[in-house]
């Protein structure tokens, strides 16, 4: 008996892809259109204008002083910044997969807050608590402490727009496998560490490289939130994204595109190894999909 004859209703309804070549065309065509207006053509008037002047003057301006301490800065905060939410990220989403507790919702909740709070708001925020008129600046004065207008400001600002990625990655990947191999460990006699180390950890591992990875390109790439508290000051609180803006500002053109290029490339490589990770997710999932 035929396909067609066993299932009477999916062959009235046709194949899910059984549009005509025209309007496969025209879907391609708008996608890929739409692709290069976009992201291709802006990305190919940053280098060309990073190269107006030549490779000389292309590294020239990146070995200028000030942009030499902005892209410190910026590898320095994604230095801090990510670790921190690698530690929370793993942390929450083990909390929130693997048990149930009241005020779960509002763990869950709060850790979706910075895609909805703009970042701007979020530097606001830190002035108001920890600036010289805020509510706790006078305390900090007087102990030698500043946050705003400094690293520790800048830092702070950064974890908070970043801290969803690398929970969002995991807590549908830790609910989906469960808890069936970690209560397999411990009824063998394995310690919570251990079970953590040598079965949640491999379990994990390629989501939690692919949230670590969306996590650095956010925190190389903030500009709202840390433009707020940093200051502006030149070759001390200026990342590169705030370079940028500064070196525009001033009709430095070449400059400023020049250190747009660098985090463009940064850019692209992270696309380049977010692509090479899904890839190997996949290949992950298919092999447990085949074990099973």
């Amino acid at each position: 008996m035929s396909d067609r004859m066993r299932h009477p209703a999916s062959a009235q309804l046709g194949s899910p892809v059984s549009e005509a070549r025209g309007v496969r065309a025209l879907l391609i065509a708008v996608s890929l259109g739409f692709l290069v207006l976009f992201l291709a053509f802006p990305l190919t008037v940053v280098f060309s204008e990073a190269f107006r002047g030549g490779v000389g003057t292309f590294l020239a301006a990146l070995a200028d002083p000030e942009a030499q301490a902005a892209i410190r800065l910026t590898l320095m905060v994604a230095a801090i910044a990510v670790p921190a939410n690698l530690v929370f990220g793993v942390a929450a989403a083990w909390a929130i997969a693997k048990f149930e507790f009241r005020g779960k919702a509002i763990l869950i909740t709060l850790i979706d807050l910075p895609f909805s709070v703009s970042p701007v708001i979020a530097g606001l925020t830190y002035v108001i608590l920890f600036g010289t008129q805020g509510y706790l600046g006078t305390w900090l004065q007087s102990h030698g402490l500043q946050i705003v207008f400094a690293v520790p400001g800048i830092v702070l600002a950064t974890v908070f727009v970043t801290f969803p990625f690398v929970a969002r990655e995991l807590v549908p990947l830790m609910q989906e496998q469960g808890t069936k191999d970690e209560e397999a460990a411990l009824s063998l006699g394995a310690t919570g560490w251990q079970t953590f180390l040598r079965v949640t950890l491999p379990n994990i591992k390629w989501g939690l490289m692919y949230g670590v990875l969306l996590c650095n390109a956010r925190a190389m790439g903030e500009f709202g939130a840390v433009s707020v508290v940093s200051g502006h000051i030149r070759g001390q609180t200026n990342t590169m994204p705030l370079q940028i803006e500064i070196l525009y500002n001033e009709y430095n053109w070449i400059a400023a595109f020049a250190v747009a290029s660098l985090l463009a490339l940064l850019a692209l490589f992270t696309l380049v190894i977010k692509s090479l990770l899904e890839w190997q997710f996949g290949e992950h999932l298919a092999a447990g999909g085949r074990r099973h």
